[in-house]
């Protein structure tokens, strides 16, 4: 078992030229044992937003604080405190922050693809 709180985990800016504002902590992963799934705790900036993408596999994200939207190819959905988000493998999406606060989420993630 490991205790331990966020800010003891060193925060990197996300480097994509497409995310604007963006930082995040590696919470949980490889390096702290995990053999799964890694946790990550986002920050985006006022007017931020993570890149449009995709990826093979699903996330699961929990918006702690601050409020925004999550876009993807059937539009916008406002997001705030509380709420969850699943996206599927393969779905376009990108998180932004529309509001006056910093938004922070957590996301969740596999660290491996599966043997197929």
């Amino acid at each position: 078992m490991k205790v331990f709180h966020f800010t003891e985990v060193t925060q990197e800016e996300v480097t994509d030229p497409e995310a604007k504002g963006v930082r995040l902590r590696w919470l949980i992963n490889d390096k702290t044992g995990a053999p799964t799934f890694a946790m990550r705790l986002f920050d985006v900036e006022p007017g931020g937003c993570t890149p449009y993408h995709e990826h093979w596999f699903e996330q699961e994200m929990y918006i702690l604080e601050g409020t925004g939207r999550v876009v993807g190819e059937n539009g916008a959905t406002e997001i705030g405190p509380g709420t969850v988000l699943w996206v599927a493998p393969y779905d376009w999406h990108k998180v932004e922050n529309s509001g006056a606060a910093t938004l922070r989420f957590i996301c969740c993630i596999p660290l491996n693809r599966p043997a197929t």
